[in-house]
């Protein structure tokens, strides 16, 4: 035991020794001579990468210092993350190219047009993205960028010149600049001078929520196609700019892993990705294996990834015309720790990362004509297959916002979009001029066009390494035809504006407000922050014309505490700046419910917690807290588990509770929440919360449980059988009782709902107490197995119960799926601003 006390201690000796003593040369390649006027990256940071985690801001000015050394690099800023920090991009190429870059930039798009035969590539360099660090705590990434722009500025003789007269490269230094940071700041406050392998160390173990996402808790490694996020946005329109030909996202993963690139598993690829892709990037990972032979390094490829959702980094280029390329390099989670390949130290992490950085270069050095050819070849391929005479209409009679938002998706992915020339009924769904938006079929970007709009419900493979439905209109829950006629088109929209509110005519009685529009619950929320009286409509009624739906709001004018001129001005200006339309009526004397009536509900200002911290699943918590703070300006509290029992709940009328893994709340901590319940207040809880409800006596929920035998399923068969019952993501169509105060705003008696979740809950037996239930066939798009859906069919995704004064709210779903499931976040505020009503 002493003798191996003494060993542990000297190889933790020569673990400090060795990551303190590192120098730059342990990254670089031999045989190359270095400008000695490029500043080395210890000469701004203080020390040589792999020593310490690099913070943004550190990492911000060391490529700001390159940039004005080296006339091999331009930097621009493009923007800012939520916690203001820059979005960077450096441009590295030769000076000649640097001369010429705008015309080799106009080169490229020419490339994706009509004309592309006209360009010659025979001395057009390619056009490499290197993306580092999506995931904060996955730090190699940017770490080994401030090694590869080093070499890159500084790196002289006729391989560095050859390379940069024939690729240009598009260089983020982190794509997540917030998250970097986090992690950054727990990695080296938890290191030691005698750095501790053992696993078990604090510092391999980040507190909740940990720093793999951006500022709102978004693994933003799932929002190139959607575009919801700062960070997003800023590479998608340089993407779009350029359309590189490669596109590269370094990542990390678990640390007795080695390390692996592209291709994955092939039969899991996207049926819309051309074979020729995967067989360039076969042929590309001929290069990384080279590279990491010469260095000693295990990797592997062909395994555990695939290439099927297009909202990833390594596979939204694949849709457009590019070879997009994911590297997984074995994660130090700090400074050194044992695995089962040894001790993994963060310099050899950096190391593997800068390699396969250096050995895309090559490959597109190498395969530079090959892969501009199969751009042009993309996009000619794309056109010719999409000869089709018609287009997609989407859209909401009673929702502008809605099909603005997906509208502006689509600008931001350069689709070609119409207005509607005008109104219009197909498929017996009315289309209203302003309220929809026409994409014809036959255009630039109809590959990707078909991938965000269409349904797929069979698949090669049933096992997916993230969603496997994805479809817009759906999620954006808007009426849409892929059948529309030509003739439907408007004019081409440049520049997409939000449709303005109607004028909001003055009165000295009453306001009316439907409930429709995305908007409509920020406006309620300010008029009830102003201290003005509200009521919700709990039927539907006729008046001065209009027809009024269930869920209307009125704001009545007497007795508020604005005199009728004032309030008039304010819901000018709430009108406005929420997009809805306010109707000033003369009478209360209606066809249908008056508006004196007991049928108007006074309505109240929510006061709003979520729960974080330990046990609860961040993703689905950060996307509430994003839906209230961005979407809504609606004020809420992050209360934390580890500090629920000293929370004051009398502060809160609502209470929301994510899904949960370990959720941290025993029996007593359970009864204080049922006292707050049984007082008035109103709990809502998501996915895996019904299991918590029913441990804990909340609700009585029964379950449906398909029954999984492997019969006949071999040793090697069992990973793949019991991963195929997984649904990791699919829409599921449900219909709704509109007269119910959680279906209030939607239109239609039936929604599409985003489900990842197995939790298969029985129907009350009154049906009234069903206000959303799964239809009999409820497969819209993605995989499901047959036993799961047979198990699906007919439960419910939503329960109410009430308990003395207050209420419990369940949903099996989220209705809040990745910031872009526009369609079911009002299912939320109905059951904040209405749960009273229920």
């Amino acid at each position: 035991m002493k003798y191996l006390f003494c060993v542990f201690t000297a190889l933790i000796s020569f673990i400090a020794t060795a990551q303190n003593d590192i120098s730059l040369e342990y990254y670089l390649p031999k045989n190359t001579t270095y400008n000695p006027n490029i500043p080395i990256p210890q000469s701004v940071l203080g020390y040589v990468p792999g020593k310490w985690h690099v913070s943004h801001d550190k990492l911000v000015n060391y490529m700001k210092t390159l940039a004005e050394a080296s006339p091999r690099i331009t930097i621009e800023d493009r923007g800012r993350t939520f916690e203001d920090r820059p979005i960077l991009l450096l441009t590295i190429t030769s000076k000649k190219n640097h001369q010429n870059l705008e015309q080799i930039r106009n080169q490229h798009l020419q490339l994706t047009e009509n004309n592309s035969g006209s360009v010659n590539i025979d001395n057009l360099p390619a056009i490499v993205y290197q993306g580092f660090s999506i995931h904060g705590n996955e730090p190699s990434g940017s770490n080994a960028g401030l090694v590869a722009a080093y070499y890159l500025a500084a790196a002289q003789g006729p391989k560095i010149d050859e390379l940069l007269n024939n690729v240009v490269i598009l260089f983020d230094p982190s794509l997540n600049p917030d998250g970097l940071q986090r992690f950054a700041y727990w990695a080296n406050t938890n290191k030691s001078k005698n750095i501790s392998t053992d696993p078990q160390d604090r510092e391999y173990s980040e507190v909740w929520p940990g720093a793999r996402t951006n500022h709102y808790w978004f693994d933003m490694n799932r929002d190139w196609l959607p575009v919801q996020l700062p960070e997003s946005r800023a590479r998608i329109k340089t993407f779009h700019q350029w359309y590189p030909n490669i596109l590269t996202d370094h990542h990390e993963m678990g640390s007795n892993s080695t390390f692996f690139f592209q291709p994955g598993i092939q039969s899991r690829t996207h049926p819309l990705t051309p074979k020729l892709n995967q067989e360039l990037t076969k042929k590309i990972a001929h290069y990384h294996a080279k590279a990491l032979d010469n260095i000693g390094s295990l990797y592997y490829t062909e395994e555990n990834f695939d290439d099927f959702y297009y909202g990833k980094g390594s596979t939204f280029p694949d849709i457009n015309g590019s070879i997009g390329i994911l590297f997984e390099q074995a994660s130090s989670r700090g400074h050194a720790q044992q695995t089962d390949n040894g001790v993994l130290t963060f310099p050899f992490t950096i190391r593997n990362q800068f390699t396969a950085t250096l050995s895309t270069l090559e490959a597109a050095k190498s395969m530079r004509k090959e892969l501009l050819e199969y751009k042009r070849s993309f996009y000619t391929n794309a056109r010719k297959e999409s000869v089709a005479k018609n287009a997609y209409i989407f859209g909401n009679e009673k929702d502008a916002a809605s099909a603005y938002h997906l509208a502006e998706i689509l600008k931001r992915h350069k689709i070609k979009l119409h207005e509607l020339k005008q109104n219009t009924t197909i498929g017996g769904k009315s289309y209203k001029k302003g309220y929809s938006y026409v994409v014809p079929k036959n255009q630039r970007q109809s590959r990707l066009i078909k991938a965000i709009f269409e349904k797929r419900t069979k698949f090669q493979d049933s096992l997916f390494y993230d969603i496997s439905a994805w479809t817009f209109p759906l999620a954006f829950n808007l009426d849409y035809t892929d059948k529309a006629a030509l003739s439907n088109i408007g004019d081409e929209i440049s520049n997409l504006t939000h449709r303005p509110s109607n004028t909001v005519n003055k009165s000295s009685y009453g306001y009316l407000m439907e409930w429709h529009e995305y908007y409509s619950p920020r406006a309620l929320y300010q008029i009830l922050a102003k201290g003005l009286r509200a009521k919700v409509g709990m039927k539907t009624f006729s008046l001065e014309n209009n027809d009024y739906d269930y869920g209307t709001i009125l704001i009545p004018v007497q007795n508020q505490k604005l005199n009728a001129q004032e309030l008039h001005t304010f819901l000018k200006k709430i009108a406005s700046d929420n997009h809805v339309d306010i109707t000033g009526v003369s009478t209360g004397l209606t066809k249908g419910i008056d508006l004196g009536s007991s049928q108007f509900r006074a309505l109240s200002l929510p006061r709003i917690g979520l729960f974080t911290g330990r046990g609860i699943t961040s993703y689905d918590s950060g996307e509430v807290w994003h839906l209230m703070d961005q979407r809504y300006d609606i004020p809420i509290t992050k209360l934390t588990t580890d500090n629920f029992a000293r929370a004051d709940l009398s502060r809160y009328t609502h209470l929301i509770l994510p899904n949960n893994w370990g959720l941290n709340i025993d029996k007593e901590k359970s009864e204080k929440l049922k006292t707050w319940i049984r007082k008035g207040g109103t709990l809502i809880g998501y996915r895996n919360a019904a299991q918590f409800f029913k441990n804990m006596e909340f609700m009585k929920i029964e379950f449906t449980k398909p029954e999984n035998d492997a019969k006949n399923i071999s040793f090697e068969q069992r990973r793949d059988f019991f991963g195929a019952q997984v649904i990791g993501g699919a829409i599921f169509e449900a219909k709704t009782d509109r007269s119910h105060p959680i279906n209030f705003g939607y239109k239609n008696n039936k929604v599409p709902l985003f489900r990842n979740t197995t939790l298969f809950v029985k129907p009350d037996k009154q049906s009234y107490n069903n206000p959303i239930q799964y239809t009999k066939n409820p497969l819209l798009s993605g995989y499901i197995s047959k036993k799961n859906l047979d198990s699906l069919s007919g439960t419910v995704p939503f329960r109410h119960n009430n308990m003395g004064r207050g209420n419990i709210i369940l949903f099996t779903d989220n209705t809040n799926f990745r910031a872009f499931w526009y369609g079911t976040n009002k299912l939320l505020m109905n059951a904040i601003f209405f749960s009273d009503e229920m």
